[in-house]
C-alpha cells in the first residue's frame, strides 16, 4: 500500500483569489481526511499566494485530531520578510510529520527541479539536523539520479521524494517509453537500498499514477493539482477513493 498525501495549496489559491473564506481550507481538508486520505501536504511561499502560515498551524492541529501525517514542503532558505514568518520559523512552530525541502526560488511558478547535492551544502545539513531534532522527519526533493540519491543519505535525510515532472510529460508523450520510467526504478531501488525511503510527486494523476507505482519501492505520493481538478468532476470522496484504488 503507498501512501496518498492530499496537496490542498490549490484550494487556498482559489480561496485567496477572491481575498475572502470561501473556499474553506479547514473544512474540505477535514473532508480530504474523512475519505480516506493519509495525510495533508502544503507548500507555504513568501508571496503567500496560496497556503499561508495560519493555515499550517490549523492544518497541523486537524491532522494531528485525525492521527494523520502533516507534510509541510518548502525551502529552507526562504527567509522572513514583512508578511512572512520565513520557512523554518513556521515549521519550528508547527512540528509537522514530515518536512520536505524543495529547491524553490522565491518568483519559482512551481517546484521543475531537485537539490543539486553534490555541490557543499552545510547549510542544508545543518537545516535537516535542526528538522530532525524537532521531531520532523526529512525528505528531500531530487531528480532521479544515481548520485543525489547517495548524497541524501550522506547528508541525513529520511527519505527522498522524486520529482516526477519529467516521468509526467513523457508519459503522455509515448506512454511505453521505458527510458525515463527506468530511471526513477533505480532510483527508488538505490535508495530502497542504502536505508532511505521513497515518496514522489509532481504532475501524477489518475491517467500516469498505476503505471508510476510499478517502479516499486514508493512509500508515498504527493498529489494536489490533478486531485483537486478531478474533484471538480467527482467531488472529493470519490476523487479520494479513485486514488487510493491505485495505490493499493
Amino acid at each position: 500500500m503507498v501512501n496518498l498525501s492530499v496537496n490542498v495549496n490549490k484550494i487556498a489559491l482559489l480561496r485567496n483569489a477572491r481575498g475572502a473564506d470561501v473556499p474553506d481550507i479547514l473544512s474540505i481538508s477535514k473532508l480530504i481526511l474523512e475519505s480516506g486520505s493519509h495525510g495533508i501536504t502544503v507548500h507555504p511561499r513568501p508571496d503567500l499566494r496560496h497556503i499561508t502560515p495560519k493555515d499550517v498551524y490549523e492544518l497541523s492541529v486537524l491532522t494531528n485530531k485525525f492521527s494523520k501525517e502533516f507534510n509541510v514542503e518548502g525551502n529552507p532558505f526562504s527567509n522572513k520578510t514583512e508578511i512572512y514568518e520565513g520557512f523554518m520559523e513556521i515549521i519550528r512552530f508547527s512540528k509537522p510529520t514530515q518536512c520536505t525541502l524543495v529547491p524553490d526560488s522565491k518568483n519559482q511558478l512551481t517546484s521543475d527541479h531537485g537539490w543539486n547535492l553534490l555541490k557543499k551544502n552545510k547549510k542544508l545539513k545543518d537545516c535537516i539536523k535542526e528538522l530532525k531534532d524537532l521531531g520532523c522527519r526529512v525528505s528531500l526533493f531530487i531528480d532521479p539520479d544515481a548520485d543525489q540519491v547517495i548524497q541524501a543519505k550522506e547528508i541525513g535525510a529520511n527519505r527522498i521524494e522524486l520529482y516526477t515532472g519529467p516521468y509526467a510529460e513523457q508519459y503522455a508523450v509515448d506512454s511505453n517509453n521505458s527510458l525515463v520510467f527506468d530511471s526513477y526504478k533505480k532510483a527508488s531501488e538505490l535508495a530502497n537500498k542504502i536505508g532511505l525511503k521513497v515518496n514522489a510527486g509532481h504532475d501524477l494523476n489518475l491517467t500516469n499514477l498505476r503505471n508510476f507505482l510499478l517502479v516499486g519501492g514508493i512509500t508515498e505520493v504527493s498529489i494536489g493539482q490533478a486531485l483537486i481538478s478531478d474533484a471538480l468532476i467527482y467531488g472529493i470522496p470519490k476523487t479520494i477513493k479513485k486514488y487510493l484504488n491505485l495505490c493499493v
